[in-house]
């Protein structure tokens, strides 16, 4: 994994060495091992990189590379699996490779052989990449399938600047700071900023799964080549007339082989590697497989808390540890750990990622990366292929016992009414909060399930913001897009999100499950711009790459097209996941109880630590802005504190949101002393 950038020119002007040089070296942690730059001779185009050095360790395979006419040039992030099968093809059509067994060389004669769009169709990987096409003076960006690596971009009047971290474009002198209002009020309900959206204005986020082009007249094109859609996974013939057993062993062995082939592939590397263990069913089998594709102890590390032992798993890693004789590591953190991370953190993040998760994320990579190890995989996207969640089968559950009954046997006045008067209540008892809004989306024929992580329903929204100040507003020309960036998306209602993922599923596959549809969404905005931007981040500020062998797109393609009734067979949450995990990992792994990763932020809250959060949300900049409800806040502290509600998720996204603004936007220093 690297670090990439580039400035692409298309009116008046030409780059400058030294300002591709500070966009490139403000990356320096996503690659320490070297940097680069190219600027073609007329000036109007330049890419950057920082290495990582993975594969390929030698000179010749830095970057930004270029073909033999130097016509194609591209900066890479990230890693093509599929690399080595690929490359006999492209020499025996005629292309002449320079280095050993560098994945980079693969994109650039790959691009000269089909073209981006097929390219795109060919390399299996986690990827992020910019290709300079001389002859067509044309810039492709693209994202991998799934979403593991970032890339953002901001077109300006004169061209367009690109990177893997939003701080290498704004540290270009010609891009100007400010808030996105709208995706600050989407942020505050999903913990995270829905793709393309950031909380930069004027600045984007390429989406999972999409390539973008810009011409030398300065016109965009932006399409979507790939999706998590049902029907591309298991052809209807291979599970036509099959007794419920034979199909049992089809989905569980289809399972097991593509686990096995991507933990495989994913061990590529030229540096050491090892794995972040939990002790739980995914990571334990990442370590198991692991195990059979090398001779050498795998490098397990574990993370846990002095101050709230009632969260650690310690001892169920090194159950599995001990099990599969790994060389095992563990680090123990708390509250005065956290406060002191968190100036790093805001820096890293580029936009807040809401999560307490990246707290013990950044110690355990910090434990990793000084243990002399460079690749680690994770478990990221078991969980939501395969129903691992509680909240999801609490979310079936209500689907199948209230949602649906609800709106079936009740007139819709009924319904209105039943709103209104839980509102009522709610506005009274707070705790009651969550059951009113599912009834007020029931009623407004809204989906049930937004996501696996909403913080701020719209019924919480409404004491907390002063609503005149979020108006609805048209985004630069080019920019918005009926398919990647809805007009809808810029109106202050959270709910145009899920309804522009879901509205085309559901016409396009219509019937589908209430999971499929939840799995579906998922991989839509929370798996790629919360859960997996957190890991690229967190990793990443320590110059470690994770890697993620649950969402290789050959193992999702199978998996959704997996029904409901199987992934929660028998009431099991994860059913078949857990039965092909039977004979590779031990059975008290499989079956005990899920713990989750989390860390004590509703204790710390709670303590001086709470006191600080409070003083620096209402001291923030951003609140002079008069978007928010001040006595709101002090309301939200107080009943935290007090016990009267559990607000430690609300006062969390907060606080991350303006630390954001005040070092982002304003300049000023994190205050953490």
């Amino acid at each position: 994994m690297c670090g990439i950038t580039g400035v692409f020119i298309h009116g008046e002007g030409r780059i400058g060495q030294a300002e591709l040089t500070a966009m490139r070296d403000v990356m320096v942690h996503r690659g320490p091992d070297g940097g680069g730059n190219w600027i073609s001779p007329d000036g109007k185009i330049g890419l950057a990189h920082r290495r990582l050095s993975i594969v390929d360790l030698s000179a010749s395979a830095s970057q930004p590379m270029t073909n033999e006419d130097r016509s194609v040039w591209v900066t890479f992030n990230g890693e093509i699996y599929n690399h080595a099968q690929l490359r006999p093809e492209l020499v025996q059509r005629g292309h002449r490779f320079r280095t050993d067994h560098s994945d980079t060389e693969v994109l650039v004669h790959g691009y000269e052989e089909w073209g981006l769009d097929g390219l795109l169709e060919r390399i299996a990987g986690d990827f992020a990449f910019g290709i300079w096409d001389a002859h067509s003076r044309t810039l492709s960006l693209a994202r991998d399938r799934i979403g593991v690596k970032p890339l953002y971009f901001s077109p300006q009047k004169n061209g367009l600047f690109f990177g893997s971290e939003i701080k290498a474009i704004v540290e270009h002198p010609d891009i100007e700071r400010d808030i996105d209002v709208m995706a600050m009020y989407h942020y505050l309900t999903f913990m995270a900023t829905p793709a393309p959206l950031t909380l930069f204005r004027g600045i984007y986020k390429l989406p999972a799964g999409y390539r973008l082009q810009i011409s030398s007249d300065g016109r965009l094109d932006a399409r979507r080549y790939w999706d998590a859609l049902p029907g591309q996974g298991i052809p209807a013939s291979e599970t036509r007339g099959l007794s419920d057993a034979a199909l049992e062993d089809f989905y569980i062995q289809g399972i097991r082989k593509r686990l096995r082939d991507s933990v495989e592939c994913r061990m590529m590397s030229d540096v050491p590697f090892g794995v972040f263990l939990s002790g739980g069913i995914d990571s334990s089998i990442n370590v198991a497989l692991m195990s059979e594709y090398t001779s050498s102890p795998v490098e397990t590390f574990t993370v846990g808390f002095r101050d709230h032992a009632y969260l650690n798993e310690l001892d169920e890693a090194r159950f599995v540890a001990d099990r599969f004789n790994t060389n095992h590591h563990e680090i123990l953190i708390d509250e005065k750990d956290m406060f002191g991370c968190l100036d790093d953190l805001i820096f890293h993040q580029d936009e807040p990622i809401a999560d307490w998760v990246c707290i013990p994320l950044y110690f355990v990579s910090k434990l990793t990366r000084d243990s002399g190890v460079t690749v680690v995989q994770v478990g990221e996207g078991s969980d939501e292929q395969f129903c691992g969640y509680q909240k999801y089968m609490e979310y079936l559950r209500l689907h199948r016992n209230y949602w649906q009954p609800f709106r079936t046997y009740l007139p819709k006045f009924a319904q209105r009414g039943l709103a209104a008067a839980a509102a009522r209540v709610a506005a009274i008892r707070p705790g009651f909060s969550l059951n009113a809004d599912i009834l007020d989306r029931a009623a407004r024929d809204r989906e049930a399930f937004w996501t696996g992580a909403v913080v701020y329903w719209d019924i919480l929204k409404r004491p907390l913001l002063r609503s005149e100040s979020f108006q609805s507003y048209v985004p630069a020309a080019g920019i918005s897009d009926e398919e990647m960036l809805p007009a809808s998306y810029f109106q202050a209602d959270s709910y145009n999100i899920v309804r522009s993922f879901l509205e085309p599923f559901d016409a396009a596959h219509p019937g589908q499950d209430v999971l499929t549809r939840m799995v579906y969404n998922e991989f839509k905005h929370r798996l790629p711009e919360l859960l997996l931007m957190r890991v690229d981040k967190v990793t990443m500020s320590e110059s470690l790459e994770a890697r993620v062998p649950f969402l290789d797109h050959r193992l999702v393609e199978f998996s959704m097209d997996i029904p409901m009734e199987w992934k929660t067979r028998g009431g099991v949450a994860k059913y078949l996941l857990k039965k092909a995990a039977e004979g590779i990992i031990p059975h008290e792994t499989i079956y005990r109880a899920k713990k989750g990763f989390g860390a004590p932020m509703s204790n710390w809250l709670k303590s001086a630590f709470g006191e600080f959060v409070e003083k620096s949300i209402l001291s923030s900049g951003l609140i002079d802005r008069g978007y928010f409800n001040t006595d709101h806040i002090r309301r939200l502290f107080a009943e935290h504190r007090n016990g009267r509600r559990e607000n430690a998720n609300q006062l969390w996204v907060l606080f991350n949101l303006t630390a954001w603004y005040d070092y982002w936007i304003q300049g000023k220093e994190v205050a953490v002393a």
